[in-house]
């Protein structure tokens, strides 16, 4: 099992924000409003202050990312830590969305597994790539995407794709390169393509390289509702690990003209 501290480390370069501040004990990050991961604030050593103390830091993060236009969302990690701080977002009226699992694994019974067949492997990702996982996971268009490309080629990473029999992309992944560990990003099939076993395929490429690479193991992220790709990491060898969601601050609604 990876160490909480390691682990949030580890996610945070693999899927780093273009601009980013330390602010005491957080991490204020910024990329244009692409994904929320890189647009928003880690709280990084979770603060043990009272309650007035962390609503003063909420208020200057709030600022921050206001001069940027953008809204005030938090990465809360499922820690007793982050009590505090859950208590005054809470009473700021922060939603809460996107509840995500943490799923690890290690790398011991992949290094005699079999080759997998028919997919590409790059150390970056190619138009084809890109273009597969923007029309399953993106939100905008060509401008969002370069966003999202600079994200991603911001670490060393491995890119997966595989074909269907008329050389249609069918499905892509990425595996981040972070420290001896390798991420599970960016998994994504086309509708057309799903439950065909192209996935599954894509997944053990970037694990059978991560482990050619001596890796320690490896770490993915999956939604709580996407319960089929959860099954899939199962049967993977992927274990649970906690999990994260993230809180927006309330729209600020302009006043009414009557």
């Amino acid at each position: 099992m990876l160490e909480q501290s390691l682990l949030e480390d580890l996610m945070d370069k693999a899927w780093p924000a273009l601009e980013r501040e330390e602010s005491g004990e957080w991490v204020l990050r910024a990329s244009e409003g692409v994904t929320q991961r890189a647009n928003s604030v880690w709280p990084r050593f979770p603060s043990q202050d009272g309650q007035d103390s962390i609503a003063r830091s909420v208020d200057s993060a709030a600022l921050w990312y206001r001069s940027r236009r953008l809204p005030l969302i938090f990465q809360i990690f499922d820690d007793p830590r982050t009590a505090g701080l859950n208590a005054v977002l809470d009473g700021q009226r922060f939603t809460r969305q996107s509840e995500t699992r943490i799923m690890v694994r290690g790398v011991d019974d992949l290094r005699d597994a079999t080759p997998a067949q028919g997919v590409e492997l790059s150390d970056d990702p190619s138009r084809e790539w890109l273009d597969l996982w923007w029309s399953v996971d993106g939100r905008g268009g060509e401008a969002e995407l370069s966003v999202a490309r600079n994200i991603l080629t911001s670490c060393p990473s491995l890119y997966a794709l595989v074909r269907d029999d008329d050389g249609v992309p069918a499905a892509v992944g990425r595996l981040a390169l972070v420290d001896g560990w390798g991420g599970i990003y960016a998994m994504a099939t086309s509708p057309e393509h799903r439950r065909r076993g192209y996935a599954t395929r894509v997944l053990s490429a970037l694990l059978q390289s991560g482990s050619q690479r001596n890796l320690k193991g490896f770490w993915l992220l999956v939604t709580m509702a996407n319960q089929g790709a959860q099954a899939l990491y199962s049967q993977a060898g992927f274990t649970n690990q906690g999990g994260y969601f993230y809180r927006q601050a309330p729209l600020k609604r302009a006043p009414g003209g009557c």
